[in-house]
């Protein structure tokens, strides 16, 4: 099962609805969205040997193209790699070598930087006359997929460095889709989706239960997300919903101009903590159009909910408390808090999360070690404590220990670490996170110098943005004389974690 039959489905059923808009523009309807991704699906084919089980790459911010060059990858038969825009372009690279990508959709913006590094690797800039070329030809038949063929591989960054891919199969992603119906937005219609958030993750992936139902996709003018660009929107399109980091949301409620959120449908918010004040100013602004997700890239947007009703059930007696949690359980996986050796611990007892079900990834991509960590006896092992309470609501206690998690991003300290390690001044340093009131968390360099010798702050800003993506930057430095550690010789961050809440 192919899910771009959906795709196909809904160029077939809803031929003239909209499908894409450009701002407060309808830019193409699902029968022309339809058309041009088998078209697209041939020119991959007949111009560059694209067959079942080929890699494919985007590097593109969000654009009105993003759908049906996604939708062409499988309509060929072929597997999705979306990459996330902000990367540095050396960042990227790493992601086509590792996959084995062999072509890649790029902005055009992007294409100098990336063209140096992207290996074999054919680069196709978005709207250029080489993917016009792949428009023009012949379109073709949409590929067989079996249910656990790979179809879209989520590289996420591990604890222990380089990126891994997460590979998601069409009945991974269909079990997905199914379950924002029961469990995150289960009221319909569902007529518009925005795509504020990047497409390379949650946007992208909450895009296809959209083509099910054949709603219109939005996509900004701005590529991205703007506080003013988002209201006009949701004022010019009835019924929009649209997936945010906890830190969009807060810029939203924090803005000052009155708006008219009549049109807005539900805000689905997840990939980082939401503090309980911002969550209760998020209902008093948008009332019960409020829903939170819990997932990783290894089993996506799918382990528990915290859906609209829950959100706005305040006549419960526990309904801060709940609103503290993750919410419960989705449909498609089961969820366990275990202790180190698998066994299950009480309500209320921290442990570790596991879970099992159809959305659960086949595994991390030319990675079976990693793979064998990951995934014990069927079950996922998250690396995320969190404690059930006695009605099944999920409490995240800590996140996979070091991960920051920077406007919905997350960002990983040892690639931080072994770049700063790189600079000629730097003897020693380690990258913890410390609370942020926009972001959600920042990220802090604790760095002990070759010879006690003083550093330029701004040589090792410019030093990072040269190997690393920007959003990855140290927002503070401190420098001491020596870092905390064990007798093992491990750096204690726990100890670092305990002096930066001192700072002012």
């Amino acid at each position: 099962m192919n899910i771009a039959s959906f795709m196909e489905r809904a160029g077939k059923a809803y031929a003239d609805s909209p499908a894409v808009a450009v701002g407060r523009t309808p830019w193409l309807t699902y029968g022309e969205l339809a058309r041009r991704v088998a078209a697209l699906a041939g020119g991959l084919r007949q111009l560059h040997a694209i067959g079942p089980g080929a890699r494919i790459a985007i590097f593109s911010h969000n654009c009105p193209e993003y759908l049906e060059t996604l939708y062409a990858i499988w309509h060929a038969g072929a597997i999705a790699v979306p990459i996330n825009a902000k990367l540095h372009a050396k960042e990227a690279a790493y992601i086509l070598q590792h996959s084995g990508t062999s072509l890649c959709f790029v902005a055009p913006k992007s294409i100098a930087d990336l063209a140096p590094v992207a290996g074999e690797a054919t680069l196709v800039a978005i709207g250029s006359e080489d993917y016009r070329a792949l428009l023009a030809t012949p379109a073709v038949a949409m590929a067989e997929a079996e249910r656990d063929a790979p179809a879209w591989i989520f590289y996420t960054s591990g604890t222990t460095g380089r990126p891994k891919g997460a590979t998601l199969s069409h009945a991974n992603l269909l079990a997905m889709s199914l379950c924002y119906f029961a469990d995150v937005d289960s009221v319909g219609p569902w007529p518009a989706v925005l795509h504020a958030a990047p497409m390379s993750h949650g946007s992208g992936l909450y895009a296809l239960p959209y083509v099910m139902q054949a709603g219109c996709h939005v996509i900004p003018e701005s590529g991205g997300f703007d506080v003013d660009e988002v209201y006009v929107l949701i004022a010019a399109w009835p019924g929009l919903a649209f997936f945010a980091a906890p830190t969009m949301v807060k810029r939203l409620v924090d803005d000052p101009t009155p708006r008219d959120t009549t049109n807005l449908k539900a805000i689905v918010y997840g990939g980082g903590p939401m503090y309980q004040a911002d969550c209760l100013a998020a209902l008093a602004r948008f009332g019960g159009k409020m829903t939170q997700l819990y997932g990783q890239g290894e089993t996506p947007m799918t382990i528990t909910a915290l859906n609209a009703r829950q959100h706005d059930a305040r006549d419960h007696p526990r309904w801060r408390e709940r609103l503290q949690s993750v919410g419960i359980a989705q449909s498609a996986v089961a969820v366990r808090v275990v202790d180190e050796d698998g066994a299950d611990v009480p309500p209320g007892t921290t442990g570790e999360i596991v879970v099992r079900g159809d959305t659960v990834m086949l595994g991390y991509w030319n990675d079976p070690q990693a793979t064998a960590a990951a995934i014990r006896d069927g079950w996922l092992w998250t690396g995320d404590h969190g404690a059930f309470d006695d009605d099944g609501f999920l409490t995240l206690k800590d996140r996979s220990k070091d991960v920051i998690i920077s406007g919905g991003t997350n960002i990983y300290p040892r690639e931080i670490e072994e770049v700063l390690l790189q600079h000629d001044a730097v003897a020693e340093v380690a990258v913890i996170a410390r609370a942020d009131a926009e972001w959600g968390e920042a990220v802090v360099a604790y760095i002990v110098a070759q010879d006690d010798a003083p550093i330029d702050t701004a040589a090792l800003d410019a030093f990072c943005v040269a190997h690393i993506a920007r959003f990855k930057k140290p927002r503070h430095y401190r420098f001491v004389p020596s870092l905390p550690k064990n007798s093992y010789g491990k750096v204690l961050k726990r100890e670092l974690r305990t002096r930066e809440a001192a700072v002012d």
